[in-house]
């Protein structure tokens, strides 16, 4: 044992002469908290943890998440000290070509998630905890390793209670309690047993420890890898700065680099020798099991609705979800309390074992889902749109992750009636149009929706799909395919003066107002444009040019961000008039009709428009 620890203490060494220099020689970064947890993550990565240093993807590979991502230059060092890359490229930190960059992304492939956004580790190892014990039922352990401040963050706490409820004896989190912030001292500084107090509130098991003493550390990591039923909470009393003198337990260091010249030789000179030539075994992991799954299979029996049905799309989501479920089985659901309306239960009783209740819990609902989608599920995570936007953030994460994961967002839009403005989505094309490289789709009908539940699948990366409350009536015939980027035109003629291009419940507006006008002579051109991103920019541009180069667009999400933005983006540079009809104002409750027409985006709203339009 006392070999052991020299090693682990030599090792730790070397992590914090690591992290001096590569911060110093970046000239930024965050040494100080890189020292406070050096000892720690010593003993992780060079005695607890299991892992295959030649393969980062290894199934079986215990996994360790950086909650608190300003340390990754620790990270990083800890990677070169396995001899999984070269010490010297710890200096090319934070260098526009390097992947070694200021908070850990997957452009380094030993880096499974984004970090540095705090308070999300723990959901995100909740996830691949889940996927661990419940899926592929695994051996390995998730570690996560968080900073005393961000456990002020609500999604800790949402983590934390789903953990305790789903029993992830193989979720390990360790809090470096080193008592600063960013701008001050942390809410509970050194108390160790608030900490704790607050964890075993949760139901979690909790060890309180000094976290630079191995005697300490050692027995603290054994015990949280015998628990049987239970998460377990290493709260660790630790030192901002540990190690150098004029850094430790200082105000004022946090995000500074240390001076080079002759206060970085006064650092490295307390700090001790660097030894590279320390011995060490990592252990490798148990056997990858060869039986899982690699089916990616997601072609599905095809919609069948008799074509004078109506049906929500919501409905449309449910019964595709569930076919892709019985197609796949990587398909995964997670639903924040809302399956009856999202309809995601039908996915849930048909594929129990595959289903992750979140509860109300947004931030963790999507948090969760990264991880999950990091060990090689597709998730599909649904709540209203209105309260995805709680979970931006995270959202806005899982794109820096790299994550194939896809949000369904239902009850969007003025068009959910009664229940008033605080449950209607009305800014989420917008969120999800913002996201780099994200896909946003649009059905209109039962049949789409469905179908776009397979083309969500089978794209890689990020998918939001928006659904409606109302019923609808069925569109499309059951063999019809919408291919994402594309577009369907559902009424034209050679006389069209205008195209009006909608999707979803204003659609069906626009169809009324086709047969509206075409009663009184008046052709227009209508388009489902049910890809928003990316959006059909040649079919947009043609029917503009056979339409008197006018298009109007109707959407039930307000003109921000929304569809309208998105046709005039693809046509921005063509001399074409875009005319956005769209909700403006906070809505209020009433009948879906009384507020699709109060704000402007019903059959009449449209029939008017197109009427202003040939009148100029």
């Amino acid at each position: 044992m006392e070999t052991l620890k020299n090693i682990l203490k030599q090792k730790a060494t070397n992590l914090r002469i690591h992290s001096i220099i590569s911060t110093s020689e970046a000239g930024s970064g965050h040494p100080t908290t890189c020292l406070s947890a050096a000892d720690i993550v010593s003993a992780l990565f060079f005695h607890a943890m299991r892992y295959d240093c030649d393969d980062a993807q290894n199934p079986n590979n215990d996994r360790f998440i950086l909650s608190k991502g300003h340390a990754a230059p620790l990270l990083y060092a800890a990677y070169a000290e396995a001899g999984i890359i070269p010490t010297e490229k710890l200096r090319t930190l934070r260098q526009i070509d390097s992947i070694l960059e200021g908070h850990p992304t997957p452009r380094f492939e030993w880096t499974e998630v984004a970090t540095g956004s705090l308070g999300q580790g723990l959901s995100l190892g909740l996830g691949m905890a889940l996927n661990g014990k419940y899926l592929d039922k695994s051996d390995y352990r998730v570690y996560v390793l968080l900073g005393d401040g961000e456990t002020a963050e609500g999604g800790v706490w949402e983590a934390a209670a789903l953990a305790s409820h789903y029993q992830l004896n193989n979720l390990i989190g360790i809090v470096d309690v080193n008592a600063f912030g960013q701008s001050q001292r942390t809410m509970y500084a050194f108390d160790v047993d608030t900490y704790c107090r607050r964890f075993e509130a949760f139901g979690w098991q909790t060890i309180g420890i000094d976290g630079h003493d191995f005697d300490e550390i050692l027995p603290a990591l054994a015990q949280a890898k015998a628990s049987t039923d239970k998460p377990t909470m290493i709260i660790a009393k630790t030192f901002k700065g540990k190690g150098v003198s004029f850094l430790e337990d200082a105000d004022n260091w946090h995000g500074k680099a240390v001076a080079k010249g002759e206060e970085l030789d006064k650092a490295l000179a307390e700090l001790g020798p660097l030894n590279l030539d320390v011995p060490v075994q990592i252990e490798s992991p148990g056997t990858v099991n060869t039986d899982g799954n690699l089916n990616t299979d997601t072609e599905c029996a095809p919609p069948d609705y008799p074509s004078d049905e109506e049906v929500a799309t919501r409905g449309g989501y449910g019964v595709g979800l569930a076919k892709l479920g019985s197609a796949n089985p990587n398909i995964v659901a997670l639903d924040g309390d809302t399956k009856n309306s999202t309809y995601a239960e039908q996915f849930m009783e048909l594929h129990p074992n595959r289903y992750f209740e979140m509860f109300i819990a947004e931030q963790n609902l999507v948090g969760a889902g990264i991880g999950l989608a990091k060990r090689g599920k597709i998730p599909f995570v649904s709540t209203f749109a209105a309260f995805l936007s709680r979970a931006y953030d995270q959202i806005r994460m899982s794109a820096i992750s790299q994550a194939n994961i896809k949000y369904a967002g239902s009850h969007c839009g003025v068009s959910i009636g009664e229940d008033g403005p605080s449950q209607m989505g009305l800014e989420d094309i917008a969120m999800f149009r913002a996201i780099p490289e994200a896909v946003v789709l649009y059905p209109s009908d039962a049949v789409s929706a469905e179908r776009l539940v397979a083309e969500a699948a089978a794209h890689k990366g990020i998918v939001y799909l928006r659904t409606s409350r109302p019923k609808t009536p069925i569109l499309y015939d059951t063999d019809e395919s919408f291919p994402i980027g594309g577009s369907k035109v559902t009424q034209q003629s050679n006389a069209d003066k205008v195209t009006v291009v909608a999707a979803g419940v204003t659609i069906h507006e626009a169809l009324k107002a086709y047969e509206a006008l075409e009663a009184e002579g008046i052709a227009i051109r209508v388009i489902d444009l049910y890809s928003i991103k990316p959006v059909d920019a040649e079919a947009l541009k043609t029917a503009a040019a056979e339409t008197n180069n006018t298009l109007i667009t109707v959407e039930d999400h307000y003109p921000e961000g929304g569809l309208g933005d998105a046709v005039l983006d693809a046509v921005a540079t063509e001399d074409i008039s875009v005319h956005k009809l769209a909700v403006t104002g906070v809505p209020r409750s009433g009948k879906p009709e009384e507020l699709l027409e109060h704000h402007g985006i019903s059959a009449n709203a449209i029939i008017q428009k197109v009427k202003d339009i040939i009148a100029r």
